[in-house]
């Protein structure tokens, strides 16, 4: 992302319904799939502005990860130097099976080899770690928002698991969120396409508000609590996949 987008994000994601939803689900989940300690080491990577790691430090021992200037000098803000891991190259420089919890939210549509990062991950983890990735879903939808943010692709859910593959990890949960709105984004994305409306210098776009408080609250409760139903949900704005590596 450019400067501009870490900009708009810092400036929304504390209360806008889909950041703040998506760190709560996020902790949740972790949670469920492995009871957190003070102990356990968590690796946020594309720690972005560093709120949901911030968040997640008053639980456990964080470090964040990321390769983007602008990303870095907000985490620095944030976290001591020591807790800051600027990536360079492919290798992230920890050594093997040390960590109890991986999270990349909204990060595997950014890189080209995603399965890449993933085997990543494996190796990160000790047995019975936990990876927990959340990323947008459905090519259809598409839109000027995707490019803005420099993203390679939307995921079906199918495409997500297959880069956990089941002989390294254990799906705890794999499904789409962000469920009720679908309908909403796919048409008001179409009519951006069809009509398209050039956004002037320093003009908020629609994504970059933060709805009124009563709209803010209905979406994300309807965000956060089907989130963990065990229903499979057929399509939907985002996924979220949690794993377990496999002894």
């Amino acid at each position: 992302m450019n400067a501009d987008e870490y900009s708009n994000l810092e400036r929304v994601e504390g209360e806008h319904w889909y950041y703040a939803g998506k760190r709560e689900i996020a902790c949740r989940w972790l949670e469920i799939a492995r009871p957190i300690t003070k102990q356990d080491r968590l690796l946020d990577c594309g720690a972005g502005t560093g709120r949901f790691a911030a968040e997640m430090a008053a639980r456990c021992d964080v470090t964040v990860l990321d390769d983007h200037e602008e990303a870095l000098r907000l985490l620095r803000t944030r976290f001591a130097a020591e807790r800051i891991i600027k990536l360079e190259g492919d290798q992230v420089p920890l050594p093997d099976g040390q960590l109890e919890y991986v999270t990349a939210l909204d990060v595997l549509e950014h890189v080209p080899d995603d399965a890449g990062v993933v085997s990543g991950f494996h190796r990160l983890l000790r047995a019975g770690g936990v990876a927990l990735v959340t990323v947008p879903a459905s090519m259809a939808l598409w839109s000027d928002w995707d490019v803005s943010l420099h993203h390679y692709r939307r995921y079906a859910k199918g495409q997500l698991g297959a880069i956990f593959p089941n002989e390294q990890w254990e799906i705890v949960y794999l499904n789409y969120t962000n469920v009720p709105v679908f309908p909403l984004v796919w048409l008001v994305r179409r009519w951006r396409s069809l009509f398209p409306v050039k956004t002037s210098a320093g003009e908020r776009r629609q994504e970059d508000r933060v709805p009124p408080a009563w709209i803010n609250r209905l979406l994300r409760a309807s965000f956060v609590i089907p989130a963990f139903w065990r229903l499979p949900f057929p399509f939907g704005v985002s996924l979220i996949l949690v794993a377990r590596k496999r002894g």
